[in-house]
């Protein structure tokens, strides 16, 4: 007996809604992908960083060892940098130190030559002469002005949400729980290190790497270098992982390699290694959230105190939204009429922190969570039911007044993860139990816990509105379709996510979809690839562009066969990206054929349109946040060995 195996890129549309091979997915499978370390180019020489080992300081000199042999390196110092400043939020941040250091690790030289371990013999050979300075390490210190490293408070960003009385709320409450939980540094740790090639020609300046958000680099190399933006290309490589850790660092060594390539007049190649990416790189704000909860003895929130400090670093990087973020999600996914949130992003003399997969949001979900176990505890309640009786459910308004009139599943998940889970009886069989002894003699305590949340998907507020994310498409000969995207795949699946996307508008085979390498100078800006956008926003544009190549083929089919385009039609059944009128049809291969024909560069671009009219108020933070939220629950079955403390 036969069997025809149906894949994908053979059986018929619709692809969205079902599994598909991933585009990427043989490539890097059998080691054929070429990430940004497999790439060489004739001459190309590699660059390293000297870096600050003091968290603060004044810089007094760079002294080279003037016994080693310094022929063939090149040297770049801040005084080589035409704008010292990376371009970001704030203009805080210097490409390379040239005076004050704020942070172990701060660059502040660059060396490049085309022998790898004489570089580091060369990095090795530099000094730099700092007069150290007290630091300010700790939020604690940069609260008292221990020293003051940013205006006149070392208060970086800070926001404030009110909705309701506050007073009226306490005083509704029968019982009150404070509590503080602290988050520390988290390193995103992806596969591959951070990584560029940077060269110069009569175009200008080149930079390809492994990174998420290639017009950040863009914007950063136009400000540095003082370019027209045609002159500065950045394409983005196949990247092995992000997590928010290839946002917005990548700026600061493309910028370094670009500063050597120029000066050395060769292409340079910058691969940190593990330990360097580590120690330099940024990574999740640490946070510390005091929360006072008001409550009823049902369980029923009455207010919800909420007091938010994040450290920041050395400098501003993403911190704002980092922060913004995580003030938006901090009462989690629960109702409360009565709420008060303030909260403060602090400079310390730490490597800045960045964006990091949720970026605030998961420092302020996890002290809330945290924060209703002890409440559960109090009222001797199961701390789901507790959760149970105060999710939002569809017409609940949040903290910012924005009413939820669609896609709530906060109670849909928690049902499904109990009932998937086994809580119930897990929880029952582990209430009261102290220390057990396995059956190898271990001595283990054993819990079973439960987490609900809520993330708001895309740019907070109007966001969107003002960014107009935007997606080219082309149309090829044999009828394929070119989707060019400064959306970047970092392992998530965008590549084929948005051939999918693109066959079915289209209605076309999803083998004759090509997703074209992200890069600047051959993509629209779609935004940066961040903050739960990608599908949900530029998925959209995708879709919206490839509908709109098929509407043109049509018209191009209905003068093939003489009609107005009204009355050409889809051919269901007959091959369904075809075209019908009667009995006649016309094939969207051959239609496509005849209109690159007579005009050969065919394609449509498309601009995100948010859906309604978002209300959002930056200044009072009031209206609605995001245009909608994912929500989730999660359940944690852990055992502790009490001896070796092993989980």
């Amino acid at each position: 007996m036969g069997m025809r195996m149906e894949t994908a890129e053979t059986s018929a549309a619709p692809y969205v809604g079902r599994n598909v091979p991933r585009g990427d997915g043989a490539a890097k499978v059998n080691g054929t992908a070429r990430y940004i370390d497999d790439l060489t180019m004739p001459g190309m020489i590699f660059g390293a960083t000297v870096r600050s080992r003091v968290p603060r300081g004044i810089l007094r000199e760079v002294r080279l060892l003037p016994d080693f042999d310094w022929s063939g390196i090149t040297v770049v110092q801040a005084a080589d940098v035409p704008d010292n400043v990376v371009a970001l939020i704030e203009d805080d941040q210097p490409i390379l130190a040239a005076r004050e250091i704020r942070h172990c690790y701060e660059p502040v030289v660059l060396l490049s030559c085309a022998d790898p371990e004489r570089l580091l013999r060369a990095v090795a050979a530099v000094t730099l002469v700092i007069d150290e300075l007290p630091p300010v390490l700790t939020m604690g210190d940069s609260l008292s002005r221990k020293a003051v490293i940013h205006g006149g408070d070392n208060v970086q960003k800070s926001y404030a949400i009110n909705k309701g009385d506050i007073a009226l709320g306490r005083a509704e409450a029968e019982v009150v729980v404070s509590g503080s939980y602290s988050v520390h540094h988290q390193e995103q740790l992806y596969i591959e290190p951070q990584g560029v090639i940077s060269f110069w020609d009569e175009d200008g300046v080149h930079v390809l790497g492994s990174l998420q958000c290639p017009y950040y680099v863009h914007k950063a190399l136009k400000r540095a270098f003082a370019l027209e933006a045609d002159r500065v290309h950045v394409v983005q490589t196949v990247t092995g992982g992000g997590f928010g850790g290839k946002e917005e660092y990548p700026s600061i060594i493309a910028a370094h390699a670009a500063l050597l390539a120029k000066k050395a007049g060769q292409p340079v190649k910058m691969i940190y290694g593990r330990q360097e990416d580590i120690e330099a790189t940024t990574k999740r704000h640490p946070a510390t959230v005091r929360i006072t909860s008001g409550a009823r003895r049902d369980g029923t929130l009455t207010s919800l105190e909420i007091d938010i400090l994040m450290d920041g670093g050395a400098y501003v990087t993403l911190t704002p939204v980092v922060l913004s973020r995580g003030t938006l999600h901090a009462t989690g996914p629960y109702r409360c009429e009565h709420v008060r949130i303030t909260s403060r992003a602090l400079a310390t003399n730490t490597p800045p922190n960045g964006a990091f997969r949720g970026f605030g949001a998961p420092q302020t979900i996890w002290a809330i969570e945290r924060h209703m176990d002890r409440v559960a505890q109090r009222l001797s309640l199961d701390p789901v039911e507790l959760r149970r009786r105060n999710l939002m459910v569809l017409g609940d308004v949040t903290a910012t007044g924005q009413r939820l009139t669609e896609s709530v599943g906060g109670e849909s998940c928690l049902r499904a993860a109990m009932e998937s889970s086994g809580y119930v009886a897990r929880r029952a069989a582990y209430d009261g139990q102290k220390t057990v002894t396995t059956a190898d003699g271990r001595r283990v305590r054993r819990g079973i816990g439960a987490s609900v949340f809520f993330h708001g998907a895309g740019f907070t507020g109007s966001g969107e509105r003002r960014l107009k994310g935007r997606v080219r498409m082309d149309l090829r000969e044999g009828g394929g379709l070119t989707i060019r995207t400064a959306s970047t795949d970092i392992g998530q699946g965008t590549e084929t996510i948005f051939r999918q996307l693109a066959a079915d508008a289209a209605q076309i085979p999803m083998e004759r979809v090509v997703f074209e390498q992200p890069s600047t100078t051959r993509a629209p800006d779609s935004g940066p690839t961040v903050a739960s956008r990608t599908v949900m926003v530029v998925g959209s544009i995708v879709h919206s562009t490839a509908k709109e190549i098929r509407e043109r083929v049509r018209g191009q089919a209905a003068a093939l066969l003489g009609l107005p385009v009204a009355e050409v039609a889809d051919a269901p059944g007959r091959g369904d990206e075809d075209f019908a009128a009667g009995d006649r049809t016309v094939t969207f291969v051959t239609a496509a054929e005849a209109l690159l024909k007579r005009e050969p560069d065919t394609f449509a671009l498309h601009q995100y349109e948010p859906p309604g009219q978002n209300q959002w108020d930056d200044d009072t933070y009031t209206g609605d946040a995001y245009p909608v939220y994912s929500w989730g629950c999660d359940v944690a079955q852990v055992e502790v060995d009490v001896d070796t403390f092993e989980t």
